[in-house]
């Protein structure tokens, strides 16, 4: 078979260059490191975020490979009926039994801009209707920030609140906490400008620590922006939607 002359369907060798080089520093700096890899995998971490190609999970934490176990998706979502997401989490709670779960944002989320503006973009908008939710129950507050992109960043982080909800109250998570397992889901958000991850004071550790105010969904609405170097006000082991 002849190689395609083509640049657009050409195979992207410098990946596989990079690829080489990178894997040629580790066995450097640690000669054992893939051996050991390949018998297990241990992480402490599950990490569920955007697809976002600024946001690599290992890389702004500074992990290794092996060290967190990841799901990403557009607008870092947690349906409730998503089994791919539920099934990497149930794997990620049962199987490797990780002790954190971290749900994590980004501020200027192009998913979340779709769907706080109403942007029509193919069969996506399906699934971004899940961000669509979140906006329209916080309507109010959202209307009341001072412009766009204040509310983009709001979104954000509620959308974040809204997806720890979504964790907290998965089968496996809430059977893990029943048999007393050790497992915390945090709500984390991160900017794409200077690279800093920002904790938005939301960790949940056990049931009696989610609060789902789900007949007062503006509960949240004081909570000032974590962009601005601030947190939620939201209290740490209670999730108030």
């Amino acid at each position: 078979m002849s190689t395609p002359s083509n640049n657009s369907t050409s195979i992207p060798t410098n990946l596989l260059s990079n690829n080489r080089a990178w894997a040629d520093r580790l066995r450097t700096e640690d000669p054992g490191f893939f051996l050991r890899l390949s018998h297990q995998q241990t992480p402490q971490y599950f990490w569920i975020g955007c697809s976002d190609s600024r946001v690599p999970a290992t890389q702004i934490t500074g992990l290794l490979p092996g060290e967190m176990f990841v799901h990403r998706n557009v607008a870092n979502v947690v349906p409730p009926a998503d089994l791919n997401c539920l099934s990497a989490l149930q794997f990620a709670v049962d199987v490797l039994k990780v002790r954190h779960v971290i749900v994590c944002g980004h501020y200027g989320c192009s998913g979340i801009r779709a769907a706080m503006e109403g942007h029509r973009l193919g069969l996506v908008d399906d699934w971004l209707r899940n961000v669509a939710d979140v906006r329209q129950k916080h309507a109010v507050h959202l209307a009341g920030l001072e412009n766009k992109e204040r509310q983009l960043d709001r979104l954000c982080e509620l959308n974040v609140m809204e997806q720890v909800a979504h964790v907290a109250n998965a089968a496996s998570v809430q059977d893990a906490w029943a048999r007393g397992q050790a497992l915390v889901v945090h709500g984390w958000i991160y900017a794409v400008d200077d690279g800093l991850l920002r904790d938005l004071g939301l960790s949940v550790d056990g049931p009696a620590g989610l609060a789902i105010e789900r007949a007062n969904p503006a509960a949240s609405q004081g909570a000032p922006l974590a962009g601005a170097g601030m947190t939620s006000e939201v209290a740490k082991g209670e999730v108030a939607l």
